[in-house]
């Protein structure tokens, strides 16, 4: 019988997205098998990751703190201003950025509709998005004024269902206000993840949004 100790960091490893107790366990002979100098660096890097690494008060993104509210995207004043890119999860963030063909801002909605039951739609930032598209300077965002939301989930089913509530969710913001909803071109094949996507054909698919 293995070790409480052991037995736990398992358990808590397998709560990792993918990870299952196979890999989990991997993880624990391999920590174990490090000197402690390492695991002593390991500890005090999720330390710092709890103490340091803090929100953007307007895309929702998560940052190292350097004594702002808003992250370096958000504070970067040559940013296209009326561009708002509205994407699942950070690592998608990531991705569109490093295509280096999107210029504009984002927002992290965190998560996406058929993935969560009806009781967990309230962790989706929903409201957090139309408040700050309605008034962007509440946030921290000066001179911004958002004519292009950009919704860029993945081409599965739970990415298009999140598209479509959107769009419904949205519509009398954007038409009050005038603003185009746009989707990601074809391009991305069904299925796919935008985490995984190479930067062509995500920088195409970007181009191509309608």
């Amino acid at each position: 019988m293995s070790s409480p100790i052991i037995q736990k960091l398992i358990d808590f490893f397998s709560s990792f997205p993918t990870v299952g107790p196979r890999t989990a366990k991997r993880f624990v002979f391999y920590l174990l098998s490090l000197p402690k100098q390492s695991t002593d660096e390991l500890v005090k890097t999720l330390i710092q990751l709890k103490e340091k690494i803090r929100i953007c008060s307007f895309c929702q993104n998560y940052f190292e703190d350097d004594g702002f509210s808003l992250c370096s995207i958000c504070r970067d004043k040559t940013r296209q201003r009326h561009l708002l890119c509205v994407v699942e999860k950070e690592s998608d963030l990531e991705s569109v950025e490093k295509t280096h063909k999107y210029k504009g801002l984002y927002f992290v909605l965190g998560g996406t509709v058929s993935r969560l039951r009806k009781e967990e739609m309230k962790k989706l930032k929903t409201k957090e998005l139309e408040e700050r598209i309605k008034n962007p300077k509440k946030f921290g965002l000066e001179a911004a004024g958002f004519k292009e939301i950009i919704l860029a989930f993945n081409p599965t089913t739970e990415g298009e269902s999140t598209i479509l509530y959107l769009e419904r969710l949205l519509k009398p913001l954007v038409t009050e206000k005038a603003i185009k909803i746009s989707r990601l071109a074809i391009g991305l094949p069904i299925g796919a993840e935008l985490e995984y996507a190479d930067e062509e054909t995500l920088s195409s698919a970007l181009e191509g949004r309608k």
